[in-house]
């Protein structure tokens, strides 16, 4: 395990004055980041609760994962910048650093990558499940319903408090997330069920069941291919406390069973705004159209008064470039070359990455092409369908959020949820019989 940094108490404390007294809170430092204030005893102190919408301003947890400053464009898994793990180590080893705080040595990363390999197959009456939905059923639908199942055909695994459980649950759900994505998408077209290989690694083993087809031809991956989706995956391992990750531990701090947490997180994640931003990007290209319309489209989005975004360009964190962008846009290059792809939509984001890249305008917004603009180009090109998008993310995210789940149940300081709230319904009234009203 990392070394476990507690946290620093500041000399320093900070006052709040309401009206005639004065409120004394200590003040924390971390490893690296802001100070934060512990408002813990706010309520009982004061009898009042800070306001926050979205919790912008408010640290939920102590957390030793993933580290963004995004002044700096920086994003770090256990101390690791995003840009060394993207080049020098692949999906598995990051997911094993992120569930123990280490690198792991050659012996623990072949038996590790041995165990997730041998889990990938999954119950055969889960494939029953699919069944139950329309051909044209959201894949994220699947996935939550799915995944959600799992804790019906695991029994073994989903005493949180047995540690041994805990991390059987961890490595069934990496190992047959790819699975069960890969047969989501075949549900949708119509093909047989692909079973997993374990000649392959992580990101091979998913494209093979993706696209292969059993008995009718071979399906050799591409290695380019499978090197561009080995590196999505990495990016999108871990972001910190976003919007998926904190329902995946706001379902957690119940005693939920960590299938139940993941689905959960899954739901979160299908929201435009956090886990379909690639998808959004993609129908925004489409809407476009052609490099003709860009000047127009971009007119739109510098006017203030239309509602047209440009989406893929830009991030609420990351105030310079995405550094998982600058992974990407490589990698999105690359792919495109190996396969040629002849795509009018490809064009477009192709100029209009030039010209973010150029435009005064984007320049000083900093509005540059974001992870979502480039992962959506590459799974365009690969041939996934807009509606897989999400699923990829989840699949990614997977390691993540069972990670941040783990540290969780392991914090002796972590309690149920409770976030509190500023009411402005009607006060105290008396009920009104029906013929009265």
């Amino acid at each position: 395990m990392s070394k476990k940094y507690e946290k620093k108490i500041s000399s320093e404390k900070a006052t709040l004055t309401i009206g005639d007294k004065s409120f004394e809170f200590p003040i924390y430092g971390g490893s690296t980041g802001p100070d934060v204030i512990d408002i813990s005893t706010l309520y009982r102190d004061t009898n009042m609760f800070t306001y926050d919408p979205g919790f912008t301003s408010t640290a939920s947890c102590e957390s030793a994962i993933t580290y963004i400053d995004g002044d700096k464009g920086e994003l770090l898994y256990r101390g690791y910048p995003i840009e060394q793990l993207a080049e020098k180590s692949d999906f598995l080893e990051v997911s094993y650093l992120l569930l123990n705080g280490e690198l792991p040595s050659e012996a623990e990363k072949s038996k590790f990558t041995h165990d997730i390999t041998y889990h990938t197959m999954v119950h055969e009456q889960l494939n029953r499940f699919f069944g139950g939905f329309r051909r044209d059923a959201h894949p994220m639908a699947i996935m939550c319903g799915v995944i959600g199942a799992m804790s019906a055909f695991y029994h073994d695994s989903t005493d949180i408090n047995d540690p041994n459980q805990r991390r059987v649950a961890s490595y069934r759900l990496i190992a047959k997330m790819p699975t069960i994505a890969a047969m989501t998408y075949k549900y949708s077209t119509g093909q047989p069920f692909v079973y997993p290989r374990n000649d392959l690694n992580y990101a091979e083993n998913f494209l093979y069941m993706t696209f292969g087809v059993p008995t009718c031809e071979e399906y050799v991956v591409n290695p380019i291919l499978a090197d561009a989706m080995d590196k999505i995956f990495i990016l999108h391992a871990d972001h910190e406390q976003n919007a998926s990750t904190s329902t995946v531990r706001l379902a957690g701090s119940s005693g939920a069973n960590p299938f139940a947490c993941i689905a959960a997180g899954i739901a979160s994640l299908w929201g435009p705004a956090h886990g379909g931003a690639n998808e959004a990007c993609l129908k925004m290209l489409y809407e476009i159209g052609t490099v003709e319309n860009i000047p127009k489209y971009i007119a739109k989005a510098k006017d203030k008064n239309d509602p047209f975004r440009l989406m893929g360009f830009g991030h609420r964190v990351y105030k310079n470039f995405d550094p998982r962008a600058k992974v990407l846009q490589q990698a999105a290059h690359e792919v495109l070359e190996e396969l040629g792809v002849n795509d009018p939509m490809l064009e477009v984001a192709r100029e209009l990455e030039r010209i973010a890249l150029e435009d005064e305008y984007f320049i000083e917004k900093k509005l540059y092409p974001n992870v979502d603009f480039y992962s959506g180009i590459i799974l365009k090109a690969m041939g996934f369908p807009t509606e897989m998008f999400t699923v990829l993310f989840a699949l990614a995210r997977t390691v993540g959020w069972i990670s941040q789940w783990g540290e969780m149940i392991k914090d002796p300081k972590q309690k149920i949820g409770r976030p509190r709230q500023l009411f402005i319904g009607e006060s105290t009234r008396d009920y009104i019989d029906i013929g009265k009203r």
